[in-house]
């Protein structure tokens, strides 16, 4: 397999590279840099510049919006606005909800929601995710009982990343009590302003709301916001896992993040060494670089096999990916705590930063939040001890 870029494909980079790099707004692409959360005005803004261009959901079908790109151009326009920095997609509906809508949706549904998750006029969050449900989803407890032309939803969903932003959810909830758990599971799209709904903030350790609890008590949801069958929604959900896991390898934000550590490291005195010419810290870099360019090739590999399988199917090795990029993920951050040194000691959030004179260099600031933040990325999206299931069952065959 011939896993180098075209001419075309070459200049194809460059020119995403370009406007990457011109468009996306200072204030913004600083703020990744310094490893601080954007906000959802950032990634408004941001969405709307590349819808401007035409490249808001450039994956799509060509008449949703989508640029017809084969899927290695998809895969290089991915890892370029991932390098810039630039932040990812207002909401959960470009990469998640409206895949599942162009793919299984009816007319009415596709008519409606993707022009507005283009031009995000519409937020989206996902709600998966239960407080006896996270790795085992299966077992979901939400429940929504069919009453004429409406389902009456009650549940709770946690762990539902920025839904104080959001205006819709697209959740899985029982509809079938009796069948086997994964058949009983239908996939809705609840508006959140609806009577019955509360969302509820959770503050992680950094200090950020980054994920809420949503509750859900006598939520009359109309059945035409059913996707696809009901009790298939076992379905559609691997599919949207399946997109996410594909793409959370991380392989650009993690090449970002080494770029960040060697620019640092240049800048930071161990015992009056430049901490990037210590022996020891280099080989931990070098270490690390060694596996990034594996996963980077086991996903060109997985992006150049998407065209052979069947529309709406998954690659199974999506969940090696998922794995390694997650431990290179976690493995950069500790290389940044590294550099920082005695100044991860004092613990600053984001808001403490905002108002008070930082401890030592402002940029160590976000850097010890940023990490244990970070420690959540083998668990969301499937956790690993899941991924290696998938891995032994679809991929060895055992």
């Amino acid at each position: 397999m011939d896993l180098d870029f075209t001419p075309d494909e070459l200049a194809f980079r460059d020119e995403v590279r370009a406007f990457c790099r011109s468009a996306i707004p200072a204030d913004i692409r600083d703020k990744l840099i310094a490893g601080r959360h954007p906000s959802r005005d950032d990634k408004v803004r941001w969405t709307r510049i590349l819808a401007q261009k035409g490249w808001a959901v450039p994956h799509w079908p060509v008449e949703y919006g989508g640029m017809g790109w084969t899927p290695v151009q998809q895969y290089i326009f991915g890892e370029e606005v991932s390098q810039t920095p630039a932040p990812e997609p207002a909401g959960s509906g470009i990469n998640l909800v409206g895949p599942v809508i162009y793919n299984f949706g009816n007319e009415s549904q596709k008519k409606y929601f993707l022009p507005r998750i283009v031009n995000v006029d519409d937020w989206w969050c996902e709600g998966f995710s239960e407080p006896g449900a996270g790795s085992d989803l299966a077992s979901l407890k939400t429940r929504a009982v069919r009453d004429g032309d409406h389902y009456v939803v009650n549940g709770q969903k946690t762990w539902t990343s920025l839904a104080q932003y959001s205006n819709w959810i697209f959740c899985l909830v029982r509809t079938d009590f009796e069948a086997k758990k994964q058949r009983g599971i239908s996939f809705l799209l609840i508006d959140l302003k609806s009577p019955g709904v509360t969302v509820r903030p959770i503050q992680l350790f950094d200090g950020y709301p980054e994920v809420c609890e949503v509750f859900f008590d006598d939520v009359r949801v109309p059945v035409e916001n059913r996707v696809g069958e009901e009790n298939r929604g076992w379905d559609y959900a691997k599919f949207v896992l399946g997109n996410g896991r594909v793409t959370i390898a991380c392989v650009g934000l993690s090449k970002e993040r080494i770029r960040r550590i060697k620019e640092l490291a240049s800048r930071t005195r161990v015992s009056g060494e430049w901490l990037i010419d210590r022996a020891d810290f280099r080989k931990k870099i070098a270490a690390v670089e060694v596996q990034l360019k594996a996963l980077e090739m086991t996903q060109l590999r997985a992006v150049a096999s998407q065209s052979k399988r069947e529309k709406g199917t998954q690659d199974p090795a999506s969940s090696i990916l998922k794995i390694k990029g997650s431990e290179i993920q976690q493995a950069t951050a500790e290389l940044l705590m590294d550099v920082i040194g005695p100044y991860a000691l004092p613990y600053q959030s984001e808001e403490e930063l905002q108002r008070e004179t930082s401890i030592g260099p402002e940029w160590a600031g976000p850097i010890a939040p940023a990490y244990f933040n970070g420690r959540k990325v083998p668990i969301y999206s499937g956790s690993d001890e899941i991924q290696k299931n998938i891995i032994a069952k679809v991929v060895l065959g055992l």
